[in-house]
């Protein structure tokens, strides 16, 4: 028996559906929700959210959040979330060297809070996106991990 996921941001709605399993990076580790799962809330940190629908993995990037669990209803909302195939590599590696470049330089001007934020959310889109590309010859239908 599947599970309803919804996964959300501010500015979308990026999946609605029925899944087998999600995995997702909880504030305190890797948590992994089955169908009938006890209820938890909990927060999301930066990684990789993941989910199975009939022997196909998807996978999202997330940047923070919450996600709730109740029953068989898994809501996900966070922060920012982006699926791996919407993410492109060489703007993330851009955007590394970018904030590496307004780190070194912490001018007057440079918030240094916000700068190491953008360049820990695209260190980890660059981390995920650059294992699924490495990963996808082998083949669809992956156990999450």
């Amino acid at each position: 028996m599947p599970m309803r996921l919804e996964i959300v941001t501010a500015e979308r709605i990026l999946f609605e559906g029925e899944v087998d399993v999600v995995v997702a990076p909880g504030g305190d580790g890797e948590l992994g929700v089955l169908p009938h799962h006890a209820a938890v809330m909990t927060t999301l940190a930066p990684g990789e959210l993941r989910y199975r629908v009939g022997g196909e993995d998807n996978h999202y990037v997330v940047h923070g959040g919450f996600m709730d669990v109740r029953g068989d209803q898994v809501v996900v909302l966070a922060d920012a979330a982006e699926h791996v195939s919407e993410i492109d590599e060489a703007r993330a590696e851009e955007a590394i060297a970018r904030a590496q470049e307004r780190i070194a330089t912490r001018g007057e001007d440079v918030d240094l809070e916000r700068a190491l934020a953008s360049q820990r959310r695209a260190q980890v889109r660059l981390r995920i996106t650059r294992r699924h590309r490495r990963q996808r010859p082998t083949g669809a239908g992956s156990v999450p991990q």
